[in-house]
């Protein structure tokens, strides 16, 4: 199955690089279809850009607490000079904590088409 979601420049480039192997989200209805073997395609919301992965693994959380201790943030999008700050809280701008205790939050592994 293909899916499509938006995404910002920057995390847009790690994954093209190679270097962002995780996309955080929130497990909502949209992020429930998904399934190991499907395809998802990013659109970079600066240029329109898109980008071709697969998914190769689903990890779901509670909260971005728990996700945070279980997987290497630097292949959820920080990098060296970022992970010193790296917190769950992070994600607040994307999601309130109200949709992350209704829905809990999914790590999409990644690996480019």
């Amino acid at each position: 199955m293909k899916h499509a979601m938006r995404l910002a420049p920057a995390p847009f480039a790690m994954i093209k690089a190679g270097k962002k192997k995780y996309e955080l989200r929130l497990y909502d209805e949209k992020r429930r279809r998904l399934a190991v073997g499907d395809e998802i395609v990013f659109t970079n919301t600066e240029n329109g850009e898109t980008l071709c992965v697969f998914v190769r693994g689903l990890a779901v959380f509670a909260d971005f607490d728990a996700l945070y201790a279980a997987l290497p943030l630097l292949e959820c999008g920080y990098t060296e000079e970022t992970l010193s700050a790296a917190s769950p809280a992070d994600m607040e701008a994307y999601y309130s904590p109200g949709e992350i205790e209704a829905n809990g939050v999914v790590a999409i592994r990644i690996s480019l088409a």
